[in-house]
């Protein structure tokens, strides 16, 4: 029996302004009505804001029960910090929320790596190998695309076939490296490396900056150890 093909999830175009208005409405500082009037102008018709609307939930108004937590400290760090990196919010959400968010992120990562750039239609190939030769595979990798570069964590080519990479934006306040890292290692679901974390693939739009592992060790959700050959792991605790 042939096993099934992971769940894609990540089904809509996410403009960057929308995530930012369903943050405000999960921070008290908007009304779900804004939101709803954001989208309606938006979109053409009622299923495809309906459409739009649970993405959102999942990630920031109504995230998983186990994410709810971290969906809630990403929202105290937009209402604390002066430039809460809504971009990078929102990225650490979809990696921890959507699989195949981060699968795209992860693939392009990887594909950029050496000179900077790939092409769409590289990035489509391998998703194909992993979730199967399905429009709806190729339709959603290109929804997951599209919203990255409207989020200006990746440049696209005129001509839609070409994917470069831009000037990583580091990550400015110490919660915000924190809760990234946090994001990160609930996808990865497991302890990394200090280097295995800041150099995952699916980080390739954010710089930690330096000093990440004293960062880390400020805070109480890790656990930030050497192993024998002095390799310093960072995992998380057991909440």
């Amino acid at each position: 029996m042939q096993p099934k093909a992971p769940q894609i999830g990540f089904d809509r175009f996410i403009r960057l302004d929308w995530a930012e208005a369903a943050l405000r409405v999960r921070s008290d500082a908007a009304d779900i009505g804004e939101l709803d009037q954001i989208l309606t102008v938006s979109h053409a018709g009622l299923e495809a804001k309906k459409k739009t609307r649970t993405v959102l939930n999942r990630l920031w108004l109504e995230p998983r029960e186990e994410l709810s937590d971290l969906a809630d400290r990403g929202v105290g760090i937009f209402r604390k910090v002066t430039d809460p990196q809504v971009a990078a919010l929102t990225w650490g959400m979809a990696l921890a929320v959507y699989p195949f968010f981060a699968k795209v992120a992860e693939i392009v990562g990887r594909l950029t790596s050496l000179q900077g750039d790939c092409t769409t239609a590289e990035v489509h190939r391998r998703m194909a190998e992993i979730y199967g030769e399905r429009e709806g595979t190729r339709r959603m990798t290109n929804m997951v695309l599209q919203s990255q570069v409207d989020w200006s964590l990746l440049g696209k080519s005129e001509n839609g076939k070409t994917l470069t990479r831009k000037p990583p934006m580091t990550l400015q306040s110490p919660e915000t490296v924190q809760w990234m890292s946090e994001a990160l290692l609930m996808h990865v679901g497991r302890p990394l490396t200090l280097d295995g974390l800041s150099g995952q693939p699916t980080m390739f739009p954010f710089s930690f900056g330096d000093n990440l592992g004293y960062m880390l060790s400020l805070s109480e959700a890790f656990d930030v150890r050497a192993d024998s050959a002095g390799t310093r792991i960072v995992g998380l605790k057991a909440r």
